[in-house]
């Protein structure tokens, strides 16, 4: 197949694939692929919990408001509404992350949202191609609700082999950015990660998303190691109201594209964001950490550089008010700080 003109003139394409800004390696220079096989044959009963994860069902279609209301259904995929727009990031609803139905099996409990309980959805947002971030089979059962894609470019390419209307998607290199008629934008921006379905890659890009609707600012992370970007991004388009960054599947063997907990809370505080919601955890384990240490640790390091942090239930509402925790807090907003995820302790 012809590639894409756009890709081949992308400033991002280089030697054959998309590349990062900076120099980034799959893994550490000390580690080897067999060495991170043995690491996950061995990986400890704490990856997964042993618990049922505790979720909340909301009825997404009943979601009325003015002021953004994010809920996060585990993992990185979340639905962002406002005033009648539904903006629905990286959905994976199959019950698992992988090509094959019986790997990275999702956490009990956490799987609790499928494709029916989706609202009409104003805009598909898919920031790379990996299993745990775009599931063919979710976007196959969304195909009749969704009015828009948006993606880094070549990502379309795959969408249209699902047999979407090529007509509905947008694929946007870093920093080209995307008007929509109801009065929202999104500018694609810089992430630190690579794509892949298989064993080939960066055949397309991997981003960030910067969303603007109406007064609000919502940075939309994806999957990114820690890098100079996030200042940049921060310069550019701060303060955000909110950033959805990853804090979880990180290892000490591939440090250059997941962030620690530590650096998501740095990250925060380079894009000038209020508010940080701490996402890419809490459903599939891709990593050897116990499940539920990346949120304790981005919880301990936000307390210790107080940056306000959020950490809702799979399914719990988020309403993004303007300065929210510099107010008084409502019983529901207090609520979104407890420690649900507490119980393997």
């Amino acid at each position: 197949m012809k590639k894409d003109d756009r890709i081949i003139h992308s400033k991002n394409y280089k030697k054959g694939s998309f590349q990062n800004l900076s120099h980034t390696p799959t893994m550490a220079p000390d580690v080897s692929y067999f060495q991170i096989l043995k690491d996950m044959l061995r990986r400890p009963k704490s990856v997964r919990p042993q618990q049922i994860i505790p979720s909340i069902k909301t009825d997404l279609r009943s979601i009325s408001s003015k002021e953004p209301v994010i809920v996060w259904f585990g993992h990185s995929s979340y639905l962002i509404h406002c005033d009648g727009r539904n903006i629905l990031v990286d959905p994976v609803f199959s019950g698992h992350a992988s090509p094959f139905s019986y790997m990275v099996r999702a956490f009990d409990g956490s799987n609790v949202y499928t494709a029916d309980d989706m609202p009409e959805i104003e805009l598909l947002v898919l920031t790379h191609n990996h299993y745990d971030h775009m599931d063919v089979q979710t976007i196959d059962k969304l195909k009749g609700k969704v009015k828009n894609y948006l993606t880094a470019i070549g990502v379309k390419q795959s969408l249209e082999k699902m047999g979407i209307d090529a007509q509905k998607i947008t694929d946007l290199d870093w920093w080209e950015k995307k008007e929509y008629e109801n009065h929202f934008v999104l500018t694609a921006t810089p992430a630190r990660h690579f794509s892949g379905r298989g064993i080939k890659r960066g055949g397309s890009l991997w981003a960030s998303f910067v969303l603007e609707i109406d007064d609000y600012r919502i940075f939309i992370g994806g999957d990114s190691g820690y890098d100079t970007h996030f200042k940049l991004i921060g310069d550019t388009f701060g303060p955000f109201d909110i950033a959805i960054l990853e804090c979880g599947q990180y290892n000490k063997s591939w440090p250059f594209i997941h962030m620690m907990p530590e650096e998501t809370v740095e990250a925060c505080i380079d894009l000038n964001a209020e508010i940080l919601l701490p996402v890419h955890w809490g459903k599939f384990a891709l990593a050897n950490h116990p499940w539920n240490e990346p949120i304790q640790r981005v919880k301990e390091s936000a307390k210790q550089k107080e940056v306000k942090m959020l950490s809702p239930m799979i399914g719990e509402p988020i309403t993004i008010r303007k300065n929210l925790l510099s107010k008084e807090l409502t019983e529901s907003e207090s609520n979104l700080q407890k420690e649900w995820w507490n119980f393997d302790l």
